[in-house]
């Protein structure tokens, strides 16, 4: 209980520096990825604090015996580069930069009630319905 607790409060405390910062505006993201117009360079800011917060807690946190609300860690361990991740990489940067939107920021979104972070979410939930369908019944029918 203690773990979806934390996790529910963690997810709220990203969806607020979401918000605040202005990442949940699709024209932001946009922005950003255009180069070679009107760049946008407040993305980059964001990403930078987020990544220099999580070097330092990171390193911190890895010096206690365990994690707070469990008896272990569970840091990833695979390290390759398989086709599957470079795909996937693709086919998400292609989509952010097309629907200016990813997970986090779409999610936090729907609170406007506004057509696009919905239909994108919807979308979004679809893609994962079929890949889990495609996963389960097409791949082992090889």
């Amino acid at each position: 209980m203690k773990n979806a607790v934390t996790a529910f409060w963690v997810g709220v405390l990203f969806a607020v520096g979401l918000g605040l910062s202005g990442m949940t505006q699709q024209q932001k993201v946009i922005g950003f990825l255009d180069l070679f117009g009107d760049w946008d360079p407040s993305l980059l800011f964001v990403m930078g604090g987020a990544v220099g917060i999580h070097f330092f807690a990171y390193r911190w946190s890895l010096q206690r015996a365990s994690p707070l609300f469990s008896t272990q860690w569970h840091i990833p361990t695979k390290k390759e580069i398989t086709p599957s991740l470079i795909i996937g990489s693709l086919l998400f940067g292609v989509g952010w930069g097309i629907a200016g939107y990813c997970p986090g920021p779409a999610l936090t979104s729907l609170v406007t009630l506004a057509w696009q972070p919905i239909l994108f979410v919807v979308s979004m939930l679809s893609g994962m319905y079929l890949f889990r369908v495609f996963n389960r019944y097409v791949l082992p029918a090889k």
